[in-house]
């Protein structure tokens, strides 16, 4: 066997080896003589591990697949051998058309005209333009330094609109509920209540219909239609 000297470090990988012994034994990458190339790839790496501890592993896996694909060809018909044959020819046929390629893109890209010049200096403008409400600078300010806003005391404006709030009992509202009922100018539950009404009106309302029928006074069906229940005192009346 010819002795070949070389330095790992020109091949950047076990393909590129492998390609390398296909060309040097002038092989044909289609029909690669399998075991001489693993004889060949593996003496290389025993020779060279020899006095250099620091093979790269990826070249040691490759002599470790290599030597396992050896001892499947060595047994008669080996369905796995086969497998692994056609898998390092097809690596090895990549691995050539790739590199053929990118040494042509780099001839292409030797003969491109490259000019580079120094870049322009651009001056910074420090100056803020955005404008923000104060309030939320506030809370930026507050939220960077860690510190929790503390609760202001609420103006009295925020109050007016409670403690002037008309008073609305619920008496009055359980007058209104039956006289609109006796009247025949309220026959359903949404009658009573409109979006004019204030908020004191909606549930001052809402409460004269619960003690209303929780008296008996009134009747709600399914639908919401209201009905005044006729005591035993009325209807003897009648």
């Amino acid at each position: 066997m010819e002795t070949i000297t070389f330095k790992l470090e020109e091949f950047e990988g076990p393909m590129d080896l492998l390609l390398y012994l296909v060309s040097k034994n002038k092989m044909s990458i289609y029909e690669i003589p399998i075991l001489d190339l693993i004889d060949q790839y593996t003496h290389i790496i025993n020779s060279l591990q020899q006095d250099r501890m620091e093979v790269a592993s990826e070249f040691i896996e490759m002599a470790a697949r290599l030597v396992q694909m050896k001892s499947f060809l060595l047994l008669p018909r080996s369905p796995e051998a086969e497998r692994m044959r056609e898998e390092l020819t097809g690596q090895l046929i990549e691995y050539s058309l790739c590199k053929k390629i990118a040494g042509k893109l780099g001839r292409m890209a030797g003969t491109a005209f490259v000019s580079v010049r120094k870049p322009m200096e651009v001056e910074q403008d420090a100056t803020y333009t955005l404008q923000h409400d104060p309030a939320l600078l506030e809370q930026a300010w507050n939220s960077l330094m860690g510190r929790s806003l503390r609760r202001r005391v609420p103006a009295q404006e925020q109050f007016e609109p409670l403690v002037a709030a008309p008073f609305v009992s619920v008496a009055s509202r359980v007058v209104h509920v039956l006289r609109g009922l006796i009247t025949g100018k309220v026959k359903r539950l949404r009658q009573l209540f409109t979006p004019r009404d204030s908020r004191g009106q909606t549930v001052a309302t809402f409460l004269a219909v619960l003690e209303l029928v929780r008296a008996g006074r009134i009747t709600i069906d399914e639908d919401g239609a209201l009905a005044v229940r006729r005591t035993r005192t009325s209807r003897r009346e009648g």
